[in-house]
This record gives structure tokens, C-alpha cells and sequence, in this order.
């Protein structure tokens, strides 16, 4: 029996190929996703001033605005934290975007003190909040010493034949011994330019307001210690006031029972268990160590290990530093002291936080508009009451207009409003130090410009 004959099988439809079309499609679905990131996940912002120095850099005379990224929906999920760097809209004038970062988290009171910000709940006992190693590593300052230039240790109390000398950040001690960082003399303080990349410091300006008025307790010093086979002990001394704290690393001469210890002696809090540890520096061996006075706790890093001892708070912020050695002597190298911020208070007792708001504070509290001087101001017209962002002879201000002199406000939504003089009432300014959470739109990420190598500023880091 014959087959079917087979069904012809259908041609395929020749579409015209439109070049013109696939592009502009490939274009707008660019700018679709382009819009859609920059609105929904990540955007970039240009830092306009120096507030936030030297974690972001905004500086106008030295021509370098840092360009940082913003994670957007990072507040969508959780709850902004303490410390994170924040972008939000100011709340005195919302077209307007500030960076800053997140110290009061409401519910709660806060107070600076001594240079550090305090906190407790309502009835509760004042602690300071601590920080991360990662918010740390912006905050410690580095008190710039040049690699080139004479060591700032001066040698002090040697011992008969003994021979210290050093260069930049490295100490060669022969003998037993005492340096003091600067002579130990003066004390450590808020100097302006403490940790700014070397490379920006000649660009920046030589002025800076309130630089160097504060004496700073918080102090850590890190390095490398090469031990002589005769070296009994090295010590680092921190002064603090009338206070002598004392980091003991038993050398390879010391007897076998020696332990690594932090003395504090009655500055101790009670019921603190000793900081003491086992084991003695090798001969010959580089050995890198850290130590430091943070927020009221001493602590000892040394090859990994660690050592804290919780001390009472201090009022005499008065600090030197000073190394001894005892025995043969060692190497030191890449000697750092840093200091921590010290944050300056607008000389309020306390403050309370609401639930639902942040208190914001810049890392350059010398020079930095936050919410220790956020004031609104007031104008009353017809009954009606005017708000916007206080700034003394800005807003308001008298300005001249068609018919006379008026007065002008931008207010808190950044709309311009003119008054006769006569007819607007000023008010006294209104503290407004809070940012409502609904204005906080995301978390800066990272610094991704400018990079500029005929300078040899590079700007490219992560935002801790």
C-alpha cells in the first residue's frame, strides 16, 4: 500500500533586521536599569565639605571631592546602626543630602565627655558605646612622623655605655634605657592634621579652626620589636594625668616565670581580673606589638594574643608615651602613635534621643555642622510659623527686593520665602538635633574617586 505523502514543512518568516531599533531598545532598557539602581539600590554622591575628614575628604581649596558610593536599600532590611556612615536628608532643609555618622540611636540619652560620646538608657548608668577594629581604623589618627626626619623619641635616663639613636619611625636602643615620644614634656593633643594621607597634607589648607585646644587620653601605639639576645624587658609607659599605665613584654633574658602584663596599679576597676600572660619575646625574631588606653580599657596585642584591662574613667586627659628597655637592647621599627577623635561638645549636659531618631556627628568634630548645632529658625507671618535651617546672617537674611529691603527664609522643605521686614516676627532658634528615621535614604560603601596621579592622591577604599 503507498505512504502519505509527506506534509511540506512551513518556511521560515524572514523578519527585516532594524539595526536602528535594537539600539534604541538597547539604550533605553540602559537607562531604565541605570535609573532604577541610582533610585532603588546604589547611588553616587560627591562630598561637598570637610565635615566627615579625614574618613571623606571634601575640600574645595585643594580641589579634592570625594566621590562614594550608597547602599540604598540597606535601611529597607534592618535598622540603621551605631556608627555606620549615613547619607540622609537634612531635616532642616530636605533638598538637601548630608553624610554623616550615626552616634545616638533612640531611645536613649547621650553626652560628650572628655572627648568621648557617653550613652545609657532612661535611669540607667553612662557607659561609652564601643566601636568596631573597622570604625576604629578611621578613627585612630596617626600622629605623623616623616620617615626622613630625626626620630621624635628622645633618648632619656641611659645607662652608663648605652647608645640610642634612631631615624623617622625607627629606634636602634643599645643598652638600658628611656625614650619619650616629643620629649614627654607637652601633652598629646586634638592637632587637626593628625591622620590625613601624607599625600593630601600639602594641598589641604595651613589654617584650621580649634586645632590643637584638647589634651587626648586615648593613645595606641603599634611597631616591631627585633630583640638582643640580652634584652630582660621592654616596657611602654602611658601617661594619662598623674596616672602611670605600664605594658610589660618579658625580653629573652627574663627569668622563666616572667608574664606579659598591663599594670594599672588602683585605676584598675574593681573585681578587674589582672591582664597578665604567658611567654617571652624570642631573640633575633621581629615581633609586631600594639597597644593602647581606648574609651577606658587598656589593651596588649602581641603576635595575635591579647590582653585588656578595664580602668576607672579619667578627668586629667594630660598623655605622653615613653619606651624603656632593659638588658642589651632591641630594634624598633615603623613606631606609629595614633590618637583617637576627640569629639567637642557644644556644652550640654545631656541630651535625649527619641525612638525612632539618630544623632549624627562628623569625624572632623573641629569642623563639622551636626547635630551638636542644628538649630531651626523661626518666623512667625500672619500667624503662621516658618521653620528652616538656622545659619546666622544666611537664613534668614535681609535681601533687597523691587519696593525695599526683605526678609528671607528658605525653610525646611528648601522653598524660598520673602517677607516684608514688618511683617515677619523672629523667634528664638530651636535646637533640632535629630534625624528622623524616614529621612535616612542609605549607607555610604565605599570612596571611589578621584584618582589623581600627578598628585598622587588615590582615593579608593571601603567606608567603615
Amino acid at each position: 500500500m503507498p505512504s502519505a505523502p509527506a506534509e511540506p514543512r512551513a518556511s521560515p518568516i524572514a523578519v527585516p533586521r532594524r539595526p536602528w531599533r535594537e539600539g534604541i531598545e538597547t539604550v533605553l532598557m540602559a537607562v531604565l536599569l541605570a535609573l532604577f539602581l541610582k533610585h532603588f539600590v546604589v547611588e553616587a554622591y560627591r562630598i561637598p565639605t570637610g565635615s566627615m575628614q579625614p574618613t571623606l575628604i571634601g575640600d574645595r581649596e585643594a580641589a579634592v571631592k570625594d566621590r562614594i558610593l550608597v547602599d540604598k536599600l540597606a535601611y529597607l532590611w534592618r535598622a540603621p546602626e551605631r556608627w555606620e556612615v549615613a547619607v540622609f536628608r537634612f531635616p532642616l532643609d530636605r533638598s538637601r543630602s548630608f553624610v554623616k555618622r550615626i552616634a545616638g540611636v533612640g531611645p536613649e540619652e547621650l553626652r560628650i565627655w572628655n572627648g568621648d560620646v557617653w550613652r545609657r538608657d532612661p535611669g540607667g548608668e553612662w557607659t561609652i558605646p564601643r566601636r568596631s577594629e573597622a570604625v576604629m581604623a578611621e578613627h585612630w589618627k596617626l600622629i605623623a612622623v616623616p620617615e626622613e626626619e630625626l626620630s621624635r623619641w628622645v633618648p632619656q635616663d641611659l645607662a652608663p655605655g648605652a647608645r640610642w639613636g634612631g631615624e623617622g619611625r625607627a629606634l636602634t636602643a643599645r643598652g638600658s634605657g628611656r625614650a619619650s615620644f616629643r620629649g614627654g614634656r607637652e601633652p598629646l593633643r586634638d592637632d587637626y592634621f593628625d591622620g590625613y594621607p601624607p599625600a593630601l597634607l600639602e594641598w589641604l589648607p595651613g589654617h584650621a579652626r580649634e586645632s590643637g585646644e584638647n589634651e587626648v587620653g586615648d593613645l595606641r601605639l603599634t611597631g616591631t620589636l627585633t630583640a638582643l639576645p640580652g634584652l630582660e624587658s621592654f616596657t611602654v609607659e602611658l601617661r594619662e594625668g598623674g596616672r602611670r599605665y605600664r605594658f610589660v613584654l618579658p625580653g629573652p633574658a627574663a627569668p622563666e616565670e616572667a608574664e606579659l602584663a598591663i599594670e594599672a596599679g588602683e585605676h584598675a576597676l574593681p573585681g578587674a581580673e589582672p591582664a597578665r600572660g604567658t611567654g617571652r619575646m624570642p631573640a633575633g625574631r621581629a615581633v609586631q606589638f600594639a597597644l593602647e588606653n581606648l574609651d577606658d580599657v587598656l589593651a596588649l596585642e602581641l603576635d595575635g594574643r591579647r590582653l585588656e584591662l578595664p580602668i576607672r574613667a579619667a578627668h586629667d586627659q594630660f598623655s605622653s608615651v615613653a619606651i624603656e628597655l632593659e638588658g642589651e637592647g632591641a630594634d624598633l621599627a615603623d613606631l606609629r602613635l595614633y590618637r583617637d577623635v576627640y569629639y567637642l561638645s557644644d556644652g550640654a549636659e545631656s541630651i535625649s534621643v527619641p525612638a525612632g531618631h539618630y544623632f549624627m556627628l562628623g569625624d572632623n568634630t573641629q569642623d563639622s555642622s551636626d547635630g551638636r548645632e542644628w538649630r531651626l529658625a523661626v518666623l512667625e507671618v500672619d500667624g503662621a510659623r516658618l521653620r528652616g535651617a538656622f545659619q546666622a546672617g544666611e537664613n534668614p537674611r535681609t535681601v533687597p527686593g523691587p519696593a525695599g529691603p526683605l526678609l528671607r527664609l528658605v525653610d525646611e522643605w528648601g522653598e524660598r520665602h520673602y517677607f516684608p521686614p514688618e511683617s515677619a516676627a523672629r523667634r528664638a532658634p530651636e535646637a533640632a538635633p535629630f534625624v528622623p528615621r524616614a529621612l535616612l535614604t542609605g549607607r555610604a560603601l565605599a570612596v571611589f574617586w578621584p584618582q589623581d596621579p600627578r598628585r598622587g592622591i588615590w582615593r579608593l577604599k571601603w567606608v567603615k
